[in-house]
């Protein structure tokens, strides 16, 4: 009996043993599968999708941007006149379309091969080249964009850390002591032209406000843009500068940087209102608030050090932080009463024009005001949603008288409150001296009269007698004739 339960004994361990052995296996293979298809699934959901491509210009360079539906691989190369990118496990849309020439930028082709996707962009010869990805945003995915200036290619590599902030220092502390043309004309007695930036809002992919004939915002201002700077060019002692002249977006805050790269004396911003009832109306001229005065000084501060930019003609690099907020306040403050200042008179000549929606000046925090040292204006002409207002700017006339008013106004500004050392000042200066001139009396010295019994009949002081005449002694002969001031 012995032996035979051994032998079965010894049976059934080898069936167990098998049992374990296969029962390992099964569970390798199923590891090994979903190793497989986590893989697979990982390399499939990681495949971008190129869904469309698109093309616009402003004033400096032409973007272009691929909207991907996740985050690209890619490679890319330049060569003469064309760019070759390469987006790694990529397809495209089924809807993919082609984008127009325009701009720097002349045509699109594409080659799909072995899951990647191969785009050439064709641009026009010396053309500069960025290149960056967008992470997604609200209504937006991952984006691939190519930045495309004029110009050969030039290199500058930032320096960090504390050599940086010494060199910044210097900068601003050499750029502090130099004189600008404003400065120079108004220490020579010159007479400069003002300089007004014109800025037509919107532009591009950014229409503004439509109204209900289909008027878009952005076409209203560059024509009102445009014949407000024909204006300003015809009027002596003024120049122009306009931050756009096509159908281009600008960001906004270039829009106040053009006007300070120029040294404008003046930046307005022309707009066309708008609000969900019919029944509004009327144009309105605003001015930065007090919130948007704040912001802009904090920012300013924290951001002095990497910058050599001159507020008012001194760096705020190169001085302590007391005295950069001290000076930042008075210029800022200069500039807000001066805006308010030009805004009245302004707002005055577009109410000749017809009704204004407030009869006051109006304060906001636009990002379009935020330049801290030249008075800056946005009129909003008429409100586009109005229907009576729309048809009226709709019509050529009507924004060119819509220009008159605001020109009237800037030029009345600059003839009470001109810049020192502009053809303005000369004028001003030239009327003061001429009514004054006709505030004095003549009186021819008899013989015998000296200074002093003279200056007794007339009740003025002696030294006031010498230094209307510009006499250097008191001596005087018969004939001459002196002016005698009239109190």
């Amino acid at each position: 009996m012995k032996p035979a339960m051994c032998t079965d004994l010894h049976y059934q361990r080898g069936t167990k043993d098998r049992f374990v052995a296969c029962r390992w296996w099964l569970l390798a293979a199923a590891l090994a599968a979903l190793c497989i298809c986590a893989i697979w699934v990982c390399t499939h959901s990681q495949a971008a999708t190129l869904k469309r491509a698109r093309v616009w210009t402003d004033a400096d360079h032409t973007r272009m941007v691929f909207d991907l539906s996740a985050v690209p691989r890619y490679a890319l190369e330049k060569h003469k006149g064309r760019v070759s990118i390469t987006l790694f496990s990529s397809r495209l849309a089924r809807h993919f379309q082609m984008p127009s020439a325009q701009g720097r930028f002349r045509r699109l082709t594409r080659v799909r091969h072995s899951g990647n996707v191969q785009l050439t962009v064709h641009m026009k010869p010396e053309t500069r080249l960025r290149h960056f990805v967008l992470r997604p945003s609200v209504h937006k995915g991952y984006r691939l964009v190519l930045d495309l200036y004029p110009g050969k290619i030039r290199t500058c590599r930032a320096k960090s850390g504390g050599h940086h902030d010494h060199h910044t220092s210097k900068a601003g502390k050499a750029a502090a002591k130099k004189l600008d043309a404003r400065q120079l004309a108004a220490l020579l007695g010159g007479e400069r032209k003002v300089i007004v930036a014109v800025d037509p809002g919107h532009g591009g992919k950014d229409p503004g406000s439509h109204g209900h004939l289909g008027t878009l915002e952005k076409n209203v201002t560059l024509a009102v843009g445009r014949y407000l700077a024909a204006l300003i060019n015809h009027q002596k002692g003024m120049k122009a500068i306009l931050t756009r002249n096509g159908d281009y977006f600008i960001p906004l805050r270039e829009r106040y940087a053009i006007a300070r790269k120029h040294k404008a004396d003046l930046f307005v911003s022309i707009h066309a209102d708008s609000y969900p009832g019919s029944d509004a109306r009327g144009a309105s001229v605003w001015v930065l608030s007090a919130h948007g005065k704040t912001s802009m000084a904090a920012r300013l501060l924290a951001d002095r050090e990497n910058s050599v930019d001159l507020i008012g003609g001194v760096s705020l690099a190169s001085e302590n932080d007391h005295l950069a907020s001290v000076l930042l306040d008075m210029q800022q403050r200069w500039a807000v009463r001066s805006s308010t200042v030009v805004g009245t008179d302004v707002l005055k000549a577009l109410a000749r024009l017809g009704p204004t929606h407030r009869p006051q000046v109006e304060h906001a925090n636009f990002v379009v005001l935020h330049s801290p040292d030249v008075p800056s204006i946005l009129v909003e002409t008429a409100f586009i949603s109005n229907r009576m207002e729309e048809r009226k700017l709709r019509k050529n006339s009507y924004r060119e008288a819509l220009a008159k008013a605001v020109m009237s106004g800037i030029r009345h500004y600059f003839a009470t409150s001109p810049p020192p050392g502009t053809w303005f000042a000369a004028q001003l200066a030239k009327h003061r001296r001429k009514a004054a001139s006709k505030a004095l009396l003549r009186h021819r010295v008899m013989y015998g009269e000296s200074l002093s019994s003279i200056a007794h009949r007339f009740g003025v002081r002696i030294h006031a007698l010498k230094k209307i005449n510009g006499m250097m002694s008191d001596k005087l002969r018969a004939g001459v004739v002196l002016m005698i001031p009239v109190h």
